[in-house]
């Protein structure tokens, strides 16, 4: 249709705001390896000659190597930049640049490093002291951008990607590789980093549980409604924010089972799909709640720790499952400030990893003074160790436990001795609460306290902010915890947490006392079948609605009492899998428990007992071993 003149004339006249485009960065491929460009500027420099045309570049920008200040043989720091990071290759070299505080103008130099093309040198000067590694250069401002490298969540692990920003917040990383129904992770180059004692965590790549506030990005607890409700947080916690000042990098949220109840993969997971156990024939449940964690860490070498919450066993037993060391703290070691609750008197914060190594630095910043780091020290390791519902050696599970039970009691000079929790209660001359029928007293705790601290502290709030914005409507929710907070709600948080703390004064009395020397720390350890390599297929289906987790196990003591409790791998059993008609190996791993505030000692045993060759550090695969995940 024609327009009048004067409908022209009347458009032409509109006012139109500006226009404001914003770079979010780039993706492109380098020798066929995906890669991000950062929005963000990491330097910017005054080159001494002009580069070359014939260097290959893409949208102004050129991939680049700044180089040492000591270069003398670059062969051999390229070969040692192979090994160390999986960001730099050979597309970096074709441009190296070096740094120089001469102002004077150079001519650009021809030099072999190593392979049949040479590279190219070229002098720069900067204000800011660039670290080494690859970097893209923006041939036309000189402005140096960090390179990320490009991963696909094959494990269906994360609910975001995340990129920092300069002030301390997080965007979504805007980028996406090809991949079926999954997120795309990026990584910055490992050789941008130097640890040091401000920053001992320089560099490490971790991954956080989507129930922790992270600035600038939204929340989903495992859930759809509250994802969407919600504005994004404006706030990073105490827990995370300490990593952070340490200098770990924050590369992206993950999955967990929904408000953190457990949920049995697949049948249970309705708003998300549960992540992917990586050990076996790939089709096992990953456990819950920190799945995504688990997950992620048994299956990405690229990903150095994820971070996750225990209330009961959300960290213990996805670690167990998916073949990697997972801990629950001491209870109080951190602030939970900023996480969704599940149970306050029972929440922890605590980490799943493959390296014990890292584990203790891990552990020492988040904790501060709440911990003793005894990596440099020499521990006087308790003798006196005590197995708690303990297999016997008929099974190959078993073999494996009572293996490691008789190796560390060797190490440490001592004896393997067996534990009755409730019998022990009902010793009148050591509680004066004997009389009490231990199963009766105890049947109940843990289910009230988490289902019905977590409707007074979460649910009700957001059903009304929820019917507040939606015409007095309810949220979806999961039939996990919708049916553990329908049946919580008909007792008594008082005497749960009075039974809760009954039990946490008399433990830590008269089975598991500290002592006074903080190079023993505990009086004992104690030993439980964390995992036995059971088959838990995730495409099995129930028809019953879950279950109150009712009942006193092994793995209730730490919950209870608030003393640590940390998951080692000890081997992997075989078993066969009717998906794959192989036989295929699952982990099996043990939970071993020390006195309250004792973290440091058990961290240093797991360190202490990779070099005795008692354990094994894992590796990223389908087997404790490394080797291909099958799909």
């Amino acid at each position: 249709m024609k327009m009048h003149p004067a409908q022209i004339f009347a458009a032409a006249a509109l006012p139109f705001a500006a226009s404001q485009i914003i770079s979010t960065g780039s993706t492109l491929l380098l020798n066929g390896i995906p890669y991000f460009i950062s929005p963000h500027v990491a330097a910017n420099i005054s080159l001494q000659s002009d580069v070359p045309a014939d260097i290959d570049g893409v949208l102004d920008f050129v991939p680049v190597a700044v180089l040492p200040t000591a270069h003398d043989n670059l062969s051999d720091i390229f070969t040692a930049w192979t090994k160390a990071d999986d960001v730099f290759q050979s597309g970096f070299t074709q441009l190296l640049l070096d740094v120089t505080n001469n102002s004077e103008t150079s001519t650009a130099k021809a030099i072999h490093t190593s392979g049949e093309t040479p590279s190219t040198l070229v002098s720069f000067t900067s204000s800011f002291n660039v670290p080494k590694g690859p970097y893209f250069l923006r041939k036309a401002t000189g402005d140096l951008h960090q390179a990320y490298r490009l991963y696909d969540d094959t494990a269906g692990a994360f609910t975001e990607a995340l990129l920092g920003n300069d002030d301390g917040t997080f965007q979504v990383l805007p980028a996406k590789i090809p991949g079926s129904a999954t997120f795309t992770i990026g990584v910055p180059s490992r050789l941008y980093y130097e640890p040091s004692d401000s920053k001992p965590l320089a560099g490490v790549r971790i991954a956080v549980k989507d129930i922790f506030s992270l600035a600038g990005v939204k929340q989903s607890n495992g859930n759809r409604a509250w994802y969407h409700l919600y504005p994004a947080n404006n706030v990073t916690g105490t827990a995370i924010s300490r990593l952070i000042e340490a200098g770990a990098i924050i590369v992206g949220t993950q999955k967990l089972s929904q408000f953190a109840t457990s949920e049995v993969a697949t049948v249970d997971w309705v708003d998300y799909h549960s992540p992917f156990n990586p050990r076996g024939d790939g089709y096992q449940d990953p456990s819950s709640s920190s799945s995504g964690a688990g997950a992620s860490v048994g299956s990405y070498s690229w990903l150095d720790a994820a971070v996750g919450t225990d209330t009961g066993g959300s960290i213990r037993s996805p670690a167990g499952v998916n073949g990697v060391f997972g801990n629950r703290a001491s209870h109080g070691a951190v602030s939970s400030d900023h996480i969704m609750p599940l149970s306050e008197p029972l929440d922890t914060v605590g980490f799943l990893v493959r390296d014990p190594k890292l584990w203790d630095k891990l552990q020492a910043v988040t904790y501060g003074s709440n911990y003793t780091s005894l990596a440099t020290l020499q521990p006087k390791y308790p003798t006196k160790i005590m197995t708690v519902s303990y297999p016997n050696s008929s099974t190959e599970a078993g073999v494996l436990l009572n293996t490691f039970a008789a190796a560390l009691a060797k190490f440490v000079g001592g004896n393997v001795s067996t534990l009755n929790v409730a019998q022990q209660w009902g010793m009148r001359e050591t509680n004066p609460n004997a009389d009490l029928n231990f199963t009766e007293t105890f049947n109940i705790t843990y289910p009230v306290l988490t289902g019905k601290g977590q409707d007074d502290a979460v649910v009700q709030p957001f059903y009304a902010d929820y019917a507040k914005q939606f015409d007095g409507r309810r949220p979806f929710i999961n039939p996990s915890p919708l049916a553990r907070w329908a049946w919580a709600v008909n007792y008594s948080w008082d005497e749960a947490m009075q039974n809760k703390t009954m039990f946490m004064d008399w433990f830590n009395d008269q089975i598991l006392p500290p002592v006074n020397d903080s190079l023993q720390c505990s009086s004992g350890l104690i030993l439980y079948a964390g995992k036995t390599g059971t088959q838990s297929p995730r495409n099995r289906y129930d028809i019953a609605l879950p279950a109150p987790f009712t009942g006193f196990s092994a793995a209730r003591m730490s919950v209870f009492s608030g003393c640590p409790d940390l998951i080692y791998p000890v081997g992997e059993v075989s078993s066969f899998s009717a998906l794959t008609n192989h036989d295929e190996k699952l982990p099996v791993a043990v939970g071993i428990l020390a006195a309250k505030g004792c973290d440091g000692l058990l961290s240093r045993l797991a360190i202490d007992l990779v070099n005795e060759g008692i354990l094994k550090v894992p590796e990223a695969g389908g087997t404790l071993s490394g080797g291909q995940i099958l799909v």
